[in-house]
């Protein structure tokens, strides 16, 4: 059963309060803040609900749902008429494999889960050959937990030069993934670790004025994100309980 427009927006107004309260807490602007309406969980009218209540960001984290949903809302946009098009910005937030990389390719506006070299290079290789730079987060396991995906802490660095010298790639920041608990606290030192990593990235002068994103926070620990730092939330539970 499809989430209504109305209930959506009555979830965006909570989550944007806490946003707002979280923001004031740490001295940051909300105007910062990024939402992506991360819509694995859900059935195709809701995303456009999803849309009809403001939000533009959709996430997706499988590769294939992705492609399939652009296409499929892409073609419902269009039907509408409407005189003012709305632009819909993808994010590919989950795990991708190399082989997967060519898939997502003039779908994901934005690729959060880039965690190696080699499919960096393959991404570079395949956007090298139609002219295009696609935009990327670097994935860090800043919980150290081995059923997650990100490279090492103390190799993101010496990654993130390397994917700024691909010309076609642009490095636009971080991401992590908290430990899942019932307490938001138990996130925190994931995002302390990441804000501190992404400081230091910076400071070497990597990525230029592009790099300026945390991708950290989703339903159970966004207000914590959001006070050490994080510019871009994925979020789905909270918007569609």
């Amino acid at each position: 059963m499809a989430v209504t427009t109305g209930k959506i927006r009555k979830n965006l107004q909570r989550i944007g309060d806490d946003i707002s309260a979280a923001c004031a807490k740490a001295g940051r602007s909300e105007q910062d803040i990024r939402v992506v309406a991360v819509t694995k969980s859900v059935d195709s009218e809701t995303v456009r609900n999803v849309i009809d209540a403001g939000l533009t960001e959709l996430g997706e984290s499988r590769p294939q749902q992705l492609t399939a949903r652009a296409q499929q809302l892409d073609d419902s946009l269009k039907r509408r008429r409407t005189e003012v098009p709305v632009q819909v910005r993808w994010h590919l937030v989950g795990h991708l494999q190399r082989n997967k990389a060519r898939q997502v390719l003039g779908f994901a506006d934005l690729i959060h889960s880039v965690d190696s070299l080699r499919l960096a290079e393959e991404l570079h290789r395949r956007a090298e050959q139609t002219g295009d730079v696609v935009e990327v987060l670097l994935q860090v396991n800043c919980s150290k937990e081995q059923q997650k995906h990100g490279c090492a802490v103390g190799a993101a660095t010496h990654l993130a030069e390397m994917m700024c010298s691909l010309k076609h790639l642009r490095l636009l920041g971080l991401m992590t993934m908290a430990p899942l608990s019932d307490d938001p606290e138990n996130a925190r030192p994931a995002f302390v670790r990441l804000r501190e990593l992404f400081e230091e990235i910076r400071h070497d002068g990597l990525g230029g004025e592009h790099f300026r994103h945390l991708s950290m926070g989703m339903s159970q620990d966004y207000r914590v994100a959001v006070e050490e730092g994080a510019t871009i939330l994925r979020i789905g539970t909270a918007l569609f309980e």
